[in-house]
This record gives structure tokens, sequence and C-alpha cells, in this order.
């Protein structure tokens, strides 16, 4: 749901033909000074990146359907997981769908980052596809400039939908108690997604079309959500199970965010999730980076 609609969102109007004229160069903003990233100093990087940003965000209010996944997502899986599965797995929890709600929300904002940053890749694969990434390359902005762009208008849309969540899992029982904790989750969960961006970026630029993302991009995604704590204790699962989800950094998202917004313990996976995040980002974005730059 979210990679077809994502790839909407981040495919801007389409160029008019012809070159530029002198001191336009594409997006408001980007300049024609400056042929290469050695030469375009920060802030005109940063001028670039927001020219990007607002060229997609009006790409958005053009194609109000671009936002059906963030918009539906949290809704759907809410009440699919509350009312569906909530009894039978609150009781194990020492409760009923009260107890359940408490333990699900926190987790699907783990796993909402995860398929947002998958609509990334998608979306920048279909873009390269239909030329788009052609024209920006051939301007003379700062490689990553596009690349931040993306992922900057990306974890709005992930902002948007984590509102949703939260206000969706009000209206079923989830009782927030702790506004700074609740904050702090949703910072970590960003800052989780938007590691998770690079590397569907990478997948963009790399693989040859945009079901090729996706299918990679559920491979991925179906053994780490659901090989996780996200929708349920890992107590009853088989050893070797156990033995995957002590690492799975979406279980120790899920429960830094639940220790941060309904109490228990934080600070092991609070680090291990900041761990896993900044050492993805680290290796992923210079790849991404080139992998762009060279991409011919």
């Amino acid at each position: 749901m979210s990679s077809a609609t994502s790839a909407k969102t981040t495919t801007p109007p389409a160029a008019t033909a012809g070159p530029a004229p002198a001191g336009a160069g594409g997006p408001a903003g980007i300049s024609r000074a400056g042929a290469d990233d050695g030469r375009i100093p920060l802030r005109s990087h940063l001028r670039h990146t927001g020219a990007l940003v607002r060229r997609n965000l009006l790409w958005i209010r053009q194609d109000p359907e671009s936002m059906f996944d963030a918009v539906l997502f949290p809704i759907v899986f809410t009440l699919l997981f509350v009312y569906v599965f909530g009894g039978s797995i609150g009781q194990s929890l020492g409760g009923g769908q009260e107890a359940y709600v408490q333990y699900i929300v926190p987790g699907l904002m783990a796993m909402m980052g995860m398929n947002m940053a998958m609509g990334v890749g998608t979306g920048f694969n279909q873009d390269f596809n239909t030329g788009v990434m052609d024209r920006f390359r051939s301007l003379p902005i700062g490689r990553g400039s596009v690349l931040f762009a993306k992922i900057a208008v990306e974890v709005l849309r992930m902002l948007i939908a984590t509102a949703i969540l939260l206000v969706v899992g009000v209206l079923v029982g989830f009782d927030i108690t702790d506004w700074p904790g609740l904050f702090a989750a949703v910072g970590l969960a960003v800052l989780f997604g938007s590691a998770l961006m690079w590397i569907f970026i990478t997948l963009g630029v790399t693989m040859k079309n945009a079901q090729s993302v996706q299918a990679m991009g559920f491979l991925v995604l179906m053994p780490l959500q659901f090989g996780s704590s996200i929708f349920a204790p890992t107590q009853s699962m088989p050893g070797w199970l156990q033995a995957f989800t002590d690492v799975n950094p979406l279980s120790s998202l899920a429960d830094a965010a639940r220790g941060l917004m309904v109490g228990g313990p934080v600070a092991h996976d609070l680090w291990l999730t900041v761990a896993w995040s900044v050492g993805i980002t680290a290796v992923m974005a210079p790849i991404a980076i080139h992998k762009f730059r060279t991409k011919s």
C-alpha cells in the first residue's frame, strides 16, 4: 500500500523541454553557479534541498491521493490488530483488549517507519525510469540535495502518519500518560525510519524497476516485522526465533517506544536503536549518494 502511493509523492511534475535559461536551472532557489558538488558551498546545498522539498510538497498538493498510505495505514492497521488480535494477545499480557492497545500502538509506530522507508525506494526508482532524475542530475546542484529532499518529505509524511496513529490509538483506548516520553518515542521512530530510507534509496538506484524494489522490500520487511516484539511478546516464540528477535532492531525500537510511552525499561533498547540508526546511516548514506552520482 505505502510503496505504490509514495512513488507519486516523490515524483515531481515533468520538467519542460529545452535548456533552462541562465540563472534558472530548475526549481526555484537553485542557482547555476558551481558545476559539481566540490564547488557548491553548504549554504547552496541547503538552498537546493529547500527548493526540492518545496517542489515535492507542491506535487503532493496537486496529487492528494499520494497521501492515502500515510493516512490509511495507521487507521487500518490499528483497528485490525486491536479488534482482531487484541482480545487473545491481551490476555497473555495479563489484561484484555485494553492492555493490547497499550502494547500495539508503540509497536505500530516502529512498523510504520519501515513501510514508509520502502516507499522512498520505489518512488526513487520510478523517478529514474521516468527521466525526472536525469533532469535533476543535469543541473549544477549538490547530488546529495536530491536525496536529502526526498528524505525530508518522507519524514514529514511519517510524522503525519504518526499523528493519525496516535489519534486513532486514543480513540480505541490508548492512554497517554507521559507526554515527554511520547515525543521522545516519535523522535526515535523518525530517526530509525530515516536511517532505513538510505537502504531503500540504494535499492531504488541499483534495481531495474519499482516492482523489484518492492519485492526486495517485502522480503526484508516481513521477517523483520513479524520476527520482532511489534505485535506480540516474544516469550512464547521458539528459542531460535527469540534469538533473532533479540538482535532485531525493530524489537529494540518497539520496546524503547513502549518504555518511553507507557513505562518500563528504556535505556538499553533506546541506545541500541540509536546505535543501529547511526550505523545504518553512516554506512548506507555514502553508498546511496555514490550510486546516485555514478548511475548511468
